[in-house]
């Protein structure tokens, strides 16, 4: 730990903030000077090179802060670029919907009937497999099949009997739709800019990297030291874990998701509301998340509810974003470090705290 506070005691700040404070989630305020040195406080202790984070008050963006490092040597800028891991998993979601409001998939029938999967045709409980236990993790698939030793696709328990988060379910979901759309992994991608990017004006929120991806993409800095940039030209769509962005882009995301941009009403009610709950003693109960809805975890406040999700590829890349739709608020926030999501949720908690 010494040697990381060593490393990263000189930061290079730029900000872009039209407010010297911004209201919480509880209805205080707190500086946007206060906010910052939280962060280098948080980085310097957990060893964080670079922080992207991005704040909303009445569906506006009011502070967006850029601190540390994207490579050795190399400060951070508002073009830098990273993983956003699980991130994709609510996105996905919400392209999802759009194909269900089209009439082209349905929630709840069984996703074979699209397409049969060769990976667990072993098991014919998989014939049961829906959208909605894909994207509310209830599939009964693995996170992953090459986890615990395993060899091969499972599944571990009744198809939609219970809780199991699973990025297999998201890639088989993802293969499903490039089926019924008669595209590839890279005709996804496209449809994805058409249908969600390019409306909501996001500019470099991509599943499939492109080469301006490639050139302003951040090092991921693990175990004290800095790894080589990875994921260009991934040629699959990673449903579940492939999303590169950043936290403006993000959070205008989020600012449509607040306006209801996208989907009808129906399709919005259907996104949010709860279809899983959380099981006692899983980890996110802590911090007062305890639903599954589709693709978005969510928790219940006295100040409204919260959805959002974290992200972490291989605790390369750490992000985490909520908000509060009734409000229209929001945060999001990305690192190059292991330390991310943590970071995020202590951030979440000294909000609920601050001024109180």
């Amino acid at each position: 730990m010494m040697i990381r506070l060593i490393q990263f005691s000189i930061f290079i700040l730029i900000s872009i903030s039209s407010a010297q404070t911004i209201t919480t989630p509880v209805g205080t305020s707190i500086s946007t000077q206060e906010i910052k040195h939280l962060l280098e406080t948080q980085m310097k202790a957990n060893g964080t090179p670079g922080v992207s984070m991005a704040i909303i008050n009445d569906g506006k963006i009011v502070f967006h802060t850029i601190i540390g490092h994207s490579a050795p040597g190399i400060p951070m800028s508002d073009k830098t670029i990273f993983e956003g891991a699980s991130l994709s998993k609510p996105l996905f979601a919400f392209f999802v919907m759009q194909y269900v409001e089209q009439g082209i998939l349905d929630l709840d029938t069984p996703l074979y009937t699209y397409l049969p999967y060769k990976d667990i045709a072993h098991d014919d409980r998989y014939k049961k497999i829906t959208a909605r236990m894909v994207l509310s993790h209830t599939t009964g698939f693995p996170n992953w099949r090459d986890e615990n030793g395993k060899t091969g696709l499972t599944i571990d328990f009744e198809p939609g009997t219970q809780f199991q988060y699973s990025g297999e379910g998201y890639q088989y979901l993802a293969l499903v739709l490039q089926k019924l759309l008669n595209t590839d992994a890279n005709g996804l991608q496209k449809q994805f800019h058409k249908q969600v990017a390019q409306p909501l004006g996001l500019e470099i929120t991509r599943y499939i990297p492109n080469i301006i991806n490639q050139q302003h993409k951040a090092q991921a800095y693990k175990n004290g030291a800095w790894l080589p940039v990875t994921n260009q030209g991934n040629e699959e769509f990673g449903a579940a874990y492939g999303i590169n962005s950043e936290a403006r882009d993000w959070a205008k995301l989020m600012i449509a998701w607040m306006n209801k941009k996208g989907l009808s009403k129906e399709g919005y009610e259907q996104l949010f509301e709860t279809n899983t709950v959380l099981p006692e003693g899983n980890q996110n109960r802590a911090s007062g998340i305890t639903d599954i809805t589709l693709g978005f975890y969510k928790g219940v406040f006295p100040f409204g509810n919260v959805y959002g999700h974290g992200g972490n590829n291989n605790k390369r890349f750490t992000s985490l974003f909520f908000m509060v739709p009734e409000q229209k608020w929001g945060a999001v926030l990305f690192t190059n470090s292991s330390y991310g999501e943590q970071m995020g949720i202590e951030f979440f908690q000294y909000l609920m705290t601050t001024g109180q």
